[in-house]
């Protein structure tokens, strides 16, 4: 029979703290690198909040589900893994403190397990009630006016002023400090930098061609090389595609034309596809193979290299493994091969050329052939592979398509570095989404006239606001600073924005959000910041807040924020440089942990069963739990 634990408040707060002491190893710009070692022997030395969490062995439910938020979120957004775990031990903390106070100024005669279970449920929903509802509000209001607004052209590197591509470097900077090291954090920036500036192109519809298209493409456009520095690494212009020529390499100084195939140019003689009926005109050899059926199959191979001499046909694409006779063939009429090409690269070189794959070799079409700047082999690192080069991409000069070599000093190090780049495009992509902010209700102060206008009014109408993407803040805690002095002021002065959640519930995560900053500094140094940062807030009648209109869209350049560090905002208090971060990131990072929050405090029960799980395979290999639909 299946045993059932029953979960409480306590058993949660101790498995995700367990998580926690293992993420403060790496956590802050001091963090240090965690090493991991397999039964094989293999070691893995990262700093990585997804990958440290991934690779423990886990055997709680409560981890594994835990560790699948996280790292379902971190999939999303690029970044925030180990902030997802201190911000929810903090949250969970702070929640089993309030319910506990609550239940002793209570006069219920149920346990105080169950009461306390009870409050802390309550206090969750309220907490995601706030969120789903008025925190992006508050986010535009109180921690927007104190960023800067990107805008996807300084990717191009050739705006008007070198504001916005400092600015952007100094947000790639900020995520690869945690990523690579401080060392090569700004190397591995400006390489990522110029990889946008090559790719980035707007169309007719005014639409970007770079950030999806880059992080959906990224398998293709890296090549790792192992035994180099990381100092190494470059971008290489062109398409690599990673074979080498199945046939003698023919140099030509004059544009490629080139052609790819899905299928083998040279029929097989037997095959499970096929039913061969032997008549008498057939003959058969002492070898056993049909004397006319290969003559036609070599004819066949002839007619189709005669078609592509005549196109100007001279590189080849394969995706498939072609016969001897085709290699020959090949050779004799200088046309180089590439045969196992993947389908990835394939249909990222029938993209970049605006060609089509051949999958008929009997029906090749001028649509097929693509022309080539050049194709050549190039050796990386202990492998050789092929460069091809594209003329204009959509008409566009300044498109310059290009390849990024990352190297690494060990193949695992290679492959960090590499999910690091991966990990940036992601973050860059989720920076410049929109941030939908939705109000049930007007602001308005709670005095005894509010309350009797209040009372008189039962329903008010709803406010939406879309905030420009491309917002970041100085990173270092300015974003948690900011949003946990406009919670707290909300909560003394009642100046709340829907009365149907309680104002501890902005206490609860003001409080949370404390601990980022609180571990990026040492004790002494963080009271002494919290300090001068608090007397740099001015109360609400003081400060002019902006409303919501336009003036958010139209002055996101004039904002107070200067990336050389000479203004006056909050952040400055921090006395050093410390790098930008990403406001929709941390946004959709709040929201990951309280939807986590909540769904933690349902459980009633875990229940141990010796049957597996029939789970889902998009995830990684230690987790192995169901995640409610309503995490999505």
């Amino acid at each position: 029979m299946s045993r059932a634990e029953v979960l409480h408040l306590n058993h949660v707060l101790q498995t995700v703290g367990i998580l926690e002491s293992v993420i403060l190893r790496s956590f802050g710009p001091e963090g240090g690198q965690v090493l991991f070692t397999r039964d094989t022997g293999q070691a893995m030395l990262t700093r990585c909040g997804s990958r440290i969490l991934t690779a423990l062995r886990l055997e709680h439910p409560v981890a594994r589900m835990v560790v699948e938020c996280a790292w379902k979120h971190s999939t999303k957004t690029g970044d925030g893994a180990k902030t997802f775990i201190l911000l929810l031990a903090s949250l969970l903390r702070s929640i089993q403190t309030t319910a506990f106070k609550e239940c002793l100024r209570s006069h219920t005669f149920i346990s105080r397990e169950r009461a306390v279970t009870a409050t802390a449920r309550r206090l969750a929903d309220d907490l995601m009630t706030f969120a789903l509802q008025t925190l992006g509000h508050l986010i535009c209001l109180e921690v927007v006016p104190s960023g800067h607004c990107l805008v996807l052209e300084d990717c191009t590197g050739k705006a008007q002023d070198s504001a916005g591509t400092d600015t952007l470097q100094k947000l790639l900077a900020s995520f690869f400090h945690t990523r690579v090291g401080h060392i090569h954090c700004e190397f591995v920036a400006d390489l990522l930098c110029k990889m946008l500036s090559n790719w980035t192109v707007k169309n007719a519809k005014g639409d970007h061609f770079s950030l999806q298209f880059l992080s959906d493409s990224f398998a293709v456009l890296h090549t790792p090389v192992s035994g180099f520095p990381l100092s190494c690494s470059r971008l290489i212009e062109g398409l690599v595609i990673h074979r080498d020529f199945a046939t003698p390499y023919h140099h030509t100084d004059q544009p490629v034309k080139a052609v790819a195939f899905t299928t083998c140019l040279h029929q097989k003689l037997l095959s499970t596809d096929y039913v061969l009926q032997l008549t008498g005109q057939m003959h058969l050899t002492k070898e056993g193979s049909l004397v006319r059926f290969g003559a036609l199959a070599e004819s066949t191979v002839e007619r189709v290299f005669a078609a592509l001499e005549k196109l100007g046909v001279s590189f080849i694409l394969s995706a498939v493994k072609q016969s001897e006779a085709v290699l020959t063939l090949a050779a004799q009429r200088d046309m180089n091969v590439v045969e196992c090409v993947s389908d990835d690269e394939l249909n990222l070189f029938a993209q970049l050329s605006k060609t089509k794959p051949v999958t008929d070799y009997q029906s090749i079409q001028s649509e097929h052939v693509a022309t080539l700047e050049f194709c050549r082999p190039i050796l990386l690192g202990a492998h050789r592979y092929v460069q091809v080069e594209f003329p204009d991409i959509y008409g566009h000069a300044e498109v310059k398509p290009c390849t990024v070599v990352i190297c690494g000093s060990a193949e695992g190090h290679t492959d960090q570095y590499a999910c690091a780049f991966k990990d940036a495009l992601q973050m860059l992509l989720t920076t410049w989404e929109p941030l939908n902010s939705t109000l049930t209700a007007p602001p308005k102060r709670r005095s005894e006239s509010g309350l009797k206008e209040g009372a008189k009014s039962s329903s008010h109408s709803a406010l939406t606001q879309t905030l420009d993407p491309g917002w970041v803040v100085r990173a270092g805690g300015t974003f948690e600073f900011l949003l946990y002095c406009s919670l707290m002021q909300h909560a003394q002065t009642n100046f709340i924005y829907n009365d149907t959640v309680d104002p501890e519930v902005y206490k609860i995560l003001a409080n949370a959000l404390l601990s980022v900053p609180r571990q990026i500094y040492s004790r002494r140094h963080f009271l002494k910041i919290q300090t001068r940062f608090l007397s740099s807030c001015k109360s609400p009648s003081q400060q002019n807040t902006p409303k919501l209109d336009s003036s958010l869209h139209t002055e996101g350049h004039q904002t107070n924020l200067n990336i050389n560090g000479t203004n006056d905002t909050p952040s400055k208090t921090f006395g050093f440089d410390s790098g930008l971060e990403s406001v929709s990131c941390k946004y959709k990072t709040v929201l990951a942990v309280l939807q986590c929050v909540r769904s933690l405090l349902r459980v009633d029960a875990i229940v141990h069963t010796h049957t597996a799980l029939h789970t889902s395979s998009h995830r990684p290999s230690n987790i192995s739990c169901e995640v409610p639909e309503d995490e999505d």
